[in-house]
């Protein structure tokens, strides 16, 4: 495979992801964007009930 066949189909592979926007229809924002809030402030609790003696 050479450079140029290779970046030929990269340029295909990209025009191709135009059509479909990039984004799931089941990936709402809202609900991702909530649960690493939740994951993160929990991670964050955790961490500091093993910081106690501090």
């Amino acid at each position: 495979m050479s450079l140029h066949s290779a970046a030929a189909q990269l340029v295909t592979l990209a025009a191709e992801g135009e059509e479909h926007g990039g984004n799931h229809e089941s990936l709402n924002p809202l609900v991702t964007g909530g649960a690493a809030f939740i994951i993160l402030v929990l991670l964050l609790w955790i961490t500091t009930r093993f910081n106690r003696d501090r």
